[in-house]
């Protein structure tokens, strides 16, 4: 089977030792060309609001607010890997916090069984979303924002319309609340997540067997993977992982309304798709997605202390989807050129 790594635009250290300093540059652009404008806009709204932005309340400020947005972008990269699309990390989220919360105030449950059942509940969604695209053989655009609309609707009734409001133990806002070395340990999740699925997509044969999938899922399967199992492990990372963004935001809100939750989709969707054009242009990757959250992070933040309407937030994230995905089908061709370029004999 040809290695994905082969068909990812990322310059090898052979490609680069032939080239001029100019084009190494330019060659290395699509690949490091978002870390370096985070960077840039960091420096931007440090000079123009130096009282405001460069301040450790705003770092905890932008850390707490889009950690959770960040777990959902991860959770969404997964099935991306396989070529898949999960809607329902931003649909399930409205039902995951609003159940963490009624489980302790309404039923009595303890916050650690509260938590056990939405991760578990959170796994099923996953496997139900991952059989209805495998089994039944539905579009997963089409399966995720089903099931996710069915979720939505069984928050809004369980809700009444009404907030979910009761005591809550110390113990379980403090899955928020807590901060560490000055932090938010919300941040620290992400950074533990991150990690972890680094480690696994980039040096396990599960993440090397999602990127064959999501290239080419029939010659994925004549070599020999079981496609679906993986896929629909896919699927069950993405309900947890986005189960666990819905206690994360339960506990930072300590009360629960149906409201509150689909705001996160379309950043955490930009967020995946920005991470396809950056670090490994051409694929979804961790690294990338964490970068692309962060600068939806900088770029909002900055322009709110600018004084920045209350549409603006909606508007950069949907015009930065539009360039992601704009990006994204570029690389995309470029991948599809250079597999259709015969390898070149060395001395010619």
């Amino acid at each position: 089977m040809e290695s994905i790594k082969s068909t990812a635009l990322e310059p090898t250290p052979r490609e680069l030792a032939h080239l001029s300093l100019l084009q190494r540059m330019m060659r290395l652009l699509p690949v490091y060309g978002l870390p370096i404008l985070t960077v840039a806009l960091i420096i931007l709204f440090s000079i123009l609001l130096p009282t405001t932005f460069p301040t450790m309340l705003n770092l905890r400020s932008v850390l707490g607010d889009k950690s959770i947005i960040c777990v959902l972008a991860l959770a969404a990269m997964v099935p991306m890997m396989a070529g898949r699309m999960d809607l329902t990390v931003g649909y399930g989220i409205v039902m995951w916090h609003v159940l963490a919360i009624s489980l302790q105030t309404q039923y009595g449950f303890n916050w650690i069984a509260a938590v056990l059942v939405v991760l578990a509940l959170g796994a099923l969604l996953g496997l139900i979303n991952g059989l209805l695209v495998e089994i039944a053989q539905i579009d997963s655009f089409i399966a995720t924002l089903g099931t996710g609309t069915v979720l939505y609707a069984l928050a809004l009734w369980h809700t009444g319309g009404r907030q979910v409001i009761g005591a809550l133990p110390p113990e379980f806002t403090n899955i928020y609340a807590t901060n560490i070395f000055g932090l938010p340990v919300a941040a620290f999740y992400v950074l533990a997540i991150s990690i972890v699925l680094w480690v696994v997509a980039d040096y396990l044969p599960i993440g090397r067997m999602l990127y064959a999938i999501g290239a080419n899922q029939r010659a994925a399967s004549l070599n020999g993977i079981r496609t679906r199992r993986f896929v629909i492990g896919a699927f069950v990372t993405s309900g947890v992982l986005g189960a666990f963004a819905g206690i994360v935001l339960a506990a930072k809100l300590r009360i629960g309304q149906a409201s509150v939750g689909l705001e996160f989709l379309l950043p955490a969707l930009v967020g995946a798709f920005l991470g396809s054009t950056t670090i490994k242009p051409g694929r979804v990757n961790v690294w990338g997605t964490v970068i692309g959250v962060s600068i939806l992070a900088v770029g909002i933040s900055g322009i709110q202390q600018f004084g920045g309407a209350f549409y603006v937030e909606p508007l950069f994230n949907g015009m930065t989807l539009l360039v992601a995905i704009g990006i994204a089908g570029y690389s995309q061709r470029r991948r599809a050129i250079g597999r259709a370029k015969p390898p070149q004999k060395i001395g010619t």
